[in-house]
């Protein structure tokens, strides 16, 4: 489970990668399609009908954006109306004894550790990057607990786990991987693009930034300043970290095409009490989820599991969630809404900003979108100079507009969680 970090978070001493800080545009690897005048034409990772390709996948209508849930248990309808009722749409990973039948039936997607005639997917196993390494060395077969893993027991074998998982996932179907921090800190590129060279098909790493105790120090978090000190808190409880994250996966992929990404977030509290384990607030949980969108995550994941705080749960947004539930749904509608937005093309350079925000440009049916969000604790002003011209900029679901004056606006952050959405009104598309 995605919960294992809990039982390795200080197993470090792995030579780190090469880190540096985010910078202030969502970055792509990826091979520009076209460009005009310095304006790049990006597609989705994987490209629009990437999950057309796979047998029973989910659905490669662009009006769909996968909305998970992880390690869910779906037994009666009861379950599935709470969920369908904040808008998740995909369950990623379930315990055995789910009805996935009803799931189905009742229009949602599953993606679990098992076969299924009535699944989406197949996952793969879960954090093998910390708790079995980067090796190739034999599996018993056994998981964190059961006793020893690799074959000597003090060898590796990540590498070997999730080659024997392909081999038993059903033929044709969509392979899933979830990896943790040995991915995003304590390995060596080389070492973390094993497990991304013809592995799986869809990827996400869990790094929670704004909860986990341990993720500020050196040899964590401080991947952001090359591991050179641990971050100050204002440094490392940003929601422009989840961004990072999701850079730092799509680095890893091979020269050549980059698998879709989904983003890992915290639902509430999913660490054992102690100095430093938090739980997440609900804006904290809009910021970090558009992070994500903003540097190419094609889905979101919630990690739905509190291990601290008052309500100790494997079931946070239905048992525990009045705090963040409301804000979950409003966010899952606002990405279902925007889903065609989400899964159109990137216009990387159409858009450059001076202040602290992250920036995306993406073109739908002939009009541009600019998605932004804080990427310093404090917030501030910003300035969007826009190379396709506008004359408006509407603030979608603010009910406000801002003037474009020269090709340019401004607007205010009012802090490290602030996130605005604009569409662009009577400018052109850069000639795409």
């Amino acid at each position: 489970m995605a919960s294992l970090a809990i039982a390795v978070a200080a197993a470090s001493g792995v030579p780190p990668f090469a880190g540096g800080a985010p910078s202030n545009t969502a970055s792509s690897p990826a091979p520009p399609t076209a460009s005009y005048e310095g304006v790049v034409i990006r597609p989705v990772d994987g490209g629009p009908d990437f999950y057309a390709k796979f047998k029973d996948g989910l659905p490669s209508d662009p009006s769909f954006f996968p909305i998970a849930v992880w390690f869910e248990s779906v037994l009666d309808k009861g379950n599935v109306t709470l969920d369908t009722g904040i808008g998740l749409n995909t369950y990623v990973e379930l315990t055995a004894n789910s009805d996935l039948h009803l799931v189905q039936a009742s229009g949602m997607y599953a993606i679990p550790t098992f076969p299924s005639e009535y699944a989406s997917g197949f996952a793969l196993s879960d954090e093998v990057d910390m708790w079995a390494g980067p090796g190739n060395a034999p599996w018993t077969g056994k998981y964190p607990g059961e006793g020893p893993l690799c074959v000597p027991e003090e060898s590796k074998c990540g590498y070997t786990v999730q080659k024997e998982r392909r081999a038993v996932a059903p033929q044709g179907a969509m392979l899933y991987a979830n990896y943790g921090k040995g991915v995003a800190f304590w390995l060596s590129d080389e070492e973390s693009q094993v497990f991304f060279t013809g592995v799986q098909d869809v990827v996400s790493a869990d790094t929670y930034w704004f909860t986990d105790p341990n993720i500020c120090a050196k040899g964590e978090g401080g991947a952001l300043n090359g591991y050179t000190r641990d971050l100050t808190e204002d440094e490392c409880r940003l929601a422009a970290n989840y961004g990072w994250t999701i850079d730092r996966v799509r680095k890893l992929h091979a020269p050549g095409p980059i698998s879709p990404v989904w983003a890992f977030v915290e639902a509430g509290h999913p660490f054992k009490d102690s100095p430093g384990a938090t739980t997440i607030t609900a804006p904290e949980i809009r910021a970090a989820v558009w992070s994500s969108l903003i540097h190419g995550a094609r889905g979101v994941i919630y990690f739905n599991h509190n291990f601290g705080s008052e309500c100790i749960s494997q079931h946070v947004l239905r048992d525990c969630g009045a705090n963040v539930r409301p804000t979950v749904g409003a966010l899952n509608q606002q990405i279902t809404e925007l889903a065609p937005v989400l899964n159109a093309p990137f216009l990387d350079g159409a858009t450059t900003a001076t202040g602290p925000v992250d920036v995306a440009t993406k073109l739908h049916d002939g009009t541009t979108y600019v998605f932004a969000g804080a990427n310093k604790k404090t917030g501030g002003k910003a300035a969007f100079h826009l190379r396709c011209g506008g004359s408006s900029a509407v603030v979608i679901d603010e009910n406000r507009t801002i003037p474009i004056t020269d090709g340019t606006f401004t607007d205010a952050f009012a802090d490290g969680n602030a996130v605005h959405l604009y569409r662009i009104e009577g400018g052109g598309s850069c000639g795409f």
